[in-house]
């Protein structure tokens, strides 16, 4: 592995210790009594400038190394953890984080965090006045058996200082073991051939062992026992972190070899992916050739071969899949930080944690719900004061959920605040001149207007908000992911923003129809129902581009009218039905030709601004495919009728 290399994995693994203190320290700032949070954060702490100092990174491990001291007084109960100190550590958290990833950190601000640390610290030992006596710990003793790795001396891995960080938790009776030590015509003297037994009295619980083994543990055999008083000695011994793992004879584990997960650089994934995609396509052709012809042979080796890559898709889809806890557990400490902001009081509910995403879509929801969060804390929800006034617990909440409904993700952010202000709304749109001041406008189009580039309704331009970019960001970015976005808000009763998004933006299911002589396709996730147009519905509705469903007008568009084909409709037309939020529209369509996995290629800069496509696709054939852009489409329709209409009987 080269340096390089080694400086990326470490990263890697600092940004979770990171999340896991941000985690730990958040927890404890609602729970300051929980030892066990305590532990953890200490731990992270340590593990991080133990790590960092292995990999060359001193000014992380030294700076560390002080946050690392203030917690261990925590842990031995000499200062409590109050809410100051959790803020000192997050603002020294950002520090780390920017050392971490090698970004230009002033030595001076370095400084700053430390000393305000050490004054929350000396005022926290000030204030919690005589330490009450220690609760006391019956230590307990352990047997330890442990090898290395014929390669970890090569490595640069040392064992003395890991036989003296044991020696730092207690007692210790060491022993080495000799039984592998080969004749000497045949050692190797750059390999590790001895083993150790030790006996280990601490009041340190097991994972403080472990951690001691962290970094040769994938190379390494360890067995760990816990020995009762009534233990004459060691027998048979728990095999650290591996249950399974067997046991050799004499007590001796077989060597772990970590196959839970495999790190893999996402750059890695992104390309396999488009093999994939490459690989559906070409088998969509061997199928097409395969159907015209009569060899048995060859249908028979495309019907294996779609079956195979069928599985293959599915395999690398449900690969790029993460939950989206990985995205809702970076709000808390945003929460945290907008609380201390505004002097709001503020809740962060999350639901739906296990709902799973495309990572590419988890990477880009990030910065609109950053928006939504901040637009919910800042102008939805009110002062502690005004929310008793109004009849309300004086803590604001603000709930993220998730959950699938077919091939989309619905993901909500909801707070209980005072809602939107209509009034407010219109008076800066018709300042802004995006609407006139005669105009008629259904609510969902009022409310709609937070969304324009540039509109703002707060009366001052805060760090928070005020610049009228947030909400615009939200918008293009879920239309960049071919999603939409909903906002509703009964007056008084909060807001509730809706982001419906596809589950992945590689490959989708699509209809595929036919206008014209062009073939294109739409998002299989879209269509509600088909139906046929005849020659006299068609007539009928000349003029008004509205049909009759089941008693509900449901508006259409002629998409042989919109793309201009030059050519007469078919006689017989179809009407797909799609839909987008709460809103259907109909696309009249020559020819219904069937399903289609949809490998999605992005438009060419000189296309991208065409409204009514989302991508582009390769057919069997080897033609292109123009994909439709649902949302665009539905908000172009409904625009022009915007109120929801009913059949007259």
């Amino acid at each position: 592995m080269s340096a390089d290399e080694g400086i990326g994995i470490f990263r890697v693994e600092a940004q979770e210790l990171l999340e896991q203190i941000e985690q730990g320290l958040l927890d404890l700032a609602h729970n300051p009594g929980e030892k066990e949070l305590v532990a953890t954060v200490f731990r992270a702490l340590h593990t991080l400038k133990g790590s960092g100092a292995m990999f060359g990174f001193d000014a992380l491990a030294a700076f560390t190394h002080h946050c690392e001291t203030a917690f261990d007084r925590v842990r031995k109960g000499e200062v409590p953890a109050t809410r100051e100190l959790v803020t000192a550590v997050l603002n020294a958290m950002d520090h780390m984080r920017a050392l971490a990833e090698g970004r230009a950190a002033a030595a001076t601000e370095g400084e700053r965090l430390l000393a305000a640390l050490e004054l929350v610290v000396g005022s926290a030992a000030a204030g919690a006045g005589a330490p009450m006596p220690p609760v006391p710990i019956t230590p307990t003793r352990w047997h330890l058996r442990f090898t290395l790795g014929p390669d970890v001396l090569v490595n640069g891995t040392r064992p003395l200082p890991m036989l003296d960080e044991l020696r730092a938790l207690g007692p210790c009776e060491i022993k080495i073991i000799t039984d592998h030590i080969p004749p000497l015509n045949e050692l190797i003297p750059t390999e590790c051939h001895l083993g150790w037994d030790v006996l280990l009295t601490t009041d340190q619980p097991r994972a403080a062992i472990e951690e001691v083994f962290m970094f040769v543990m994938d190379d390494m055999t360890l067995a760990i026992e816990a020995l009762t008083a009534d233990t004459a000695g060691p027998a048979v011994l728990a095999q650290t972190q591996v249950p399974e793992a067997e046991l050799a004879p004499g007590g001796d584990a077989k060597a772990w070899r970590p196959d839970a997960s495999v790190r893999v650089p996402a750059m890695r994934l992104d390309e396999l992916m488009d093999r994939v995609g490459e690989l559906v396509i070409a088998q969509s052709r061997l199928k097409q050739i395969a159907s015209a012809s009569i060899d048995m042979n060859l249908r028979s080796v495309a019907e294996e071969i779609e079956h195979l890559a069928s599985e293959l898709r599915d395999s690398m889809m449900s690969v790029r899949m993460v939950p989206v806890v990985q995205l809702f557990g970076r709000f808390r400490r945003l929460i945290h930080d907008l609380a201390r902001e505004t002097g709001k009081e503020i809740e962060l509910v999350t639901e739906g944690e296990s709902t799973e995403l495309d990572k590419t879509v988890i990477e880009r929801l990030a910065d609109p719900l950053v928006h939504l969060i901040r637009n919910a804390a800042d102008h939805g929800l009110e002062l502690p004061q005004e929310r008793h006034a109004a009849g309300k617990p004086g803590l604001g909440r603000i709930t993220l959920s998730a959950r699938q409904a077919g091939a989309e993700v619905v993901i909500t952010v909801r707070d209980d605040g005072r809602g939107v202000n209509r009034a407010r709304v219109r008076a800066k749109a018709e300042e802004n001149g995006l609407i006139a001041p005669t105009a008629v406008l259904s609510d969902q189009e009022l409310l709609q207007m937070v969304f324009q580039p540039g509109f703002s309704t707060a009366a001052t331009v805060t760090n928070l908000s005020g610049r009228g970019v947030g909400m615009d960001v939200v918008k293009r970015t879920i239309e960049g992911l071919r999603g939409t976005l909903e906002l509703a808000s009964p007056p008084g009763e909060g807001s509730v923003v809706r982001l419906r998004i596809p589950l992945t933006l590689a490959i989708i299911d699509g209809l595929l129809v036919r206008v014209g002589m062009a073939r294109y396709v739409i998002p299989l996730s879209a269509v509600e129902e088909c139906l046929e147009l005849s020659a006299e519905q068609d007539q009928r509705s000349a003029g008004r581009s509205l049909l009759t469903i089941r008693g509900q007008l449901v508006p259409f568009i002629r998409l042989h009218d919109m793309f201009r084909t030059g050519l007469a409709p078919d006689r017989y037309q179809k009407i797909v039905v799609i839909s987008s939020g709460a809103d259907r529209v109909g696309l009249v369509v020559d020819q219904i030709l069937g399903d289609h996995q949809t490998v999605i290629k992005p438009l060419s800069p000189f296309h991208a601004e065409l409204g009514a496509f989302s991508g582009a696709t390769i057919l069997g054939d080897g033609s292109v495919a123009l994909i439709l852009d649902v949302g665009a489409l539905v908000a172009a329709e409904t625009h022009q009728h915007p109120a929801p209409l009913r059949a007259v009987s």
